[in-house]
């Protein structure tokens, strides 16, 4: 299995990235460091997470070419076209990046046509490599395509074995938009780290749970970007590739699909 994708502008994308939601400014260049050293090569932020300065902050310090390190953030409170063009150019001066990997609406609100046709023009402009949307279901999502000149990169969308988002993903893959996972571990609801079926794999492999929940959604075409303040997990959920799960396995986790949301969102 490949470590990247080519998303349909050209540009490349790590397929494990990682999360930075609901980290305190105070810790997260330091992690977002130890996440760069441990090999991680996506990072991902929003500008309603507060801590974009950390990780431009953590991104520098690393070491590392800009062009090595993927960054991810999200645009939020715009309203249209105007806002959406200040958000950018505030981001940018926040994170302290000449461009920026990936730029996400954070949520279909407001004006989001207007909003991302200020997307379009920021990414002409050579601000924003690729763009895309987060948490737009099949309504939103195809309304924006009838409305875009530059078709969506990504989706970013909740999606874990328990909201498996099997329609989305293929109307994703039929416009060529990739689909990517927040909260790929479910954020330990309804059991993740202790459901029967996913620890009875993970002992098959020698692997852990969150191992074998983060591979069925790699071995789909699903990346993620799973958020951990621990050296150790951060290894943890990069150590991804050097197994594979079975037909039946992944079979059996489709069973545990809920179809709904575990966080009452979208």
């Amino acid at each position: 299995m490949e470590r990247i994708v080519r998303l349909n502008d050209g540009y490349t994308m790590p397929m494990v990235g990682f999360g930075t939601y609901q980290m305190p400014r105070r810790i997260t260049q330091q992690c977002v460091e130890q996440a760069l050293e441990t090999g991680y090569r996506h990072i991902d932020t929003a500008q309603c997470y507060g801590n974009e300065h950390e990780v431009g902050l953590a991104v520098k310090a690393s070491g590392l070419k800009r062009e090595d390190v993927f960054v991810t953030t999200k645009l939020w409170g715009a309203h249209g076209y105007g806002d959406t063009m200040r958000s950018i150019e505030n981001s940018l001066r926040t994170i302290g990046l000449d461009y920026i990997d990936l730029f996400l609406i954070h949520e279909p609100s407001g004006d989001f046509i207007s909003q991302y046709q200020a997307m379009e023009d920021a990414r002409q402009m050579g601000l924003l490599r690729s763009i895309g949307v987060a948490n737009f279901m099949e309504d939103n999502y195809l309304r924006l395509i009838k409305n875009c000149k530059v078709v969506p990169a990504v989706n970013q969308i909740e999606t874990h074995v328990y909201r498996q988002q099997a329609k989305m993903h293929r109307l994703l893959a039929e416009h060529g938009t990739w689909h990517e996972s927040w909260s790929p571990l479910a954020c330990g609801q309804n059991g993740f780290f202790h459901d029967p079926v996913l620890k009875r794999i993970a002992e098959v492999h020698g692997k852990s749970i969150a191992q074998v929940g983060l591979r069925w959604l790699l071995q789909q075409g699903v990346d993620v970007i799973p958020k951990t303040t621990h050296r150790e997990r951060m290894q943890e959920n990069l150590d991804l590739f050097d197994f594979e799960l079975t037909t039946e396995e992944m079979l059996d986790i489709k069973t545990l699909d809920t179809g709904r949301s575990q966080f009452g969102w979208w």
